[in-house]
């Protein structure tokens, strides 16, 4: 089947105000910022945002932010979105903080079908409030429970027309445990190509877990430019 798109507005189409949505990426690493772009411009509002963190102020899921249409964040870290910072102090935004590494098993948890998993990060801490511990070896672990999303909108590198996709280096990150955790995928890329010219081996999401793919053009802005004064 030809999951090829031809618009982002036909790719953000049917996700409706109220959606759960995961949204791949680290800072700007690697982020769907096409399809966040179309979210934009749509209009859809009360969204909940599963993400590692919220773009900035001007870029990514920050302009989401700054336009009031997420209502709540799925997160481990506020990072250099002032906006962001104003609304969770102002009470304006709900926000779950999650440590980073159980952020990442929540997600890939829900993409295998495991329902939760005992962890020890976050264990006598204001994370653990309200949730099961128990003790394995002498040791307290506490109860997470994983993480599944209407929509799953990732950014890969190299898509084929049935939906394979190969990721470039840490533009990895997120996507692919979120690609299979969403119960429906978008993914934008860099370049379609036929059936076939994607070495089995190099394929990190089969295309058993992505619904469409669409090619953009990227900006890949850099959160924090560092240069040396030679």
């Amino acid at each position: 089947m030809n999951k090829v798109m031809h618009s982002f507005e036909e790719a953000v189409a049917s996700i409706q105000d109220g959606a759960t949505l995961m949204v791949g990426g680290f800072g700007l690493c690697g982020i769907p910022e096409n399809l966040i772009q179309a979210l934009y411009q749509k209009g859809v509002k009360d969204l909940t945002v599963i993400s590692n963190n919220c773009g900035v102020d001007d870029f990514g899921l920050g302009i989401l932010l700054k336009n009031r249409q997420i209502k709540k964040i799925i997160a481990s870290y506020v990072g250099e979105n002032k906006e962001f910072e104003r609304q969770v102090l102002a009470g304006e935004v709900e926000v779950v903080l999650t440590p980073q590494g159980t952020l990442a098993e929540k997600i890939r948890a829900g993409g295998a079908g495991i329902p939760a998993f005992y962890t020890p990060a976050g264990v006598g801490t204001p994370i653990a409030e309200g949730k099961e511990t128990r003790v394995f070896n002498g040791k307290e672990y506490l109860l997470e429970e994983a993480l599944i999303a209407d929509y799953s909108l990732v950014k890969a590198w190299k898509a084929d027309e049935i939906g394979n996709l190969f990721y470039d280096k840490t533009a990895r990150n997120f996507n692919p445990m979120m690609a299979a955790a969403g119960k429906i995928t978008i993914a934008e890329v860099e370049e379609i190509v036929p059936v076939g010219s994607i070495n089995p081996d190099h394929v990190h999401t089969p295309s058993v877990y992505v619904q469409g793919v669409i090619k953009g053009t990227f900006e890949k802005r850099i959160e924090r430019l560092k240069t040396r004064t030679v």
